[in-house]
């Protein structure tokens, strides 16, 4: 059990860590024209996209990746105990 929940805190943590800078990289590279831009949204659009969809619309503002880390602290959490 050990194994696993290792494994599942570093997945949460660098997901985690990749959404931030996602969240920093688009204030500065909106359009995404960067590798490390494009690295980012592919790395977390598959985990943020399924989330966009059951968010109603909230107009220019996206709060798919605050419920995301939301999400994964949740597990961690869980993960802990």
């Amino acid at each position: 059990m050990g194994a696993v929940r290792s494994l599942v805190e570093i997945f949460a943590l660098a997901l985690t860590f990749l959404i931030l800078g996602r969240i920093l990289l688009s204030w500065f590279d909106a359009s995404g024209r960067t590798q490390l831009s494009r690295f980012l949204f592919r790395a977390t659009e598959p985990i943020l996209a399924p989330v966009r969809r059951v968010l109603p619309p909230m107009g220019m503002l996206d709060l798919s990746p605050m419920v995301v880390i939301v999400i994964l602290t949740l597990i961690l959490q869980a993960f802990r105990r």
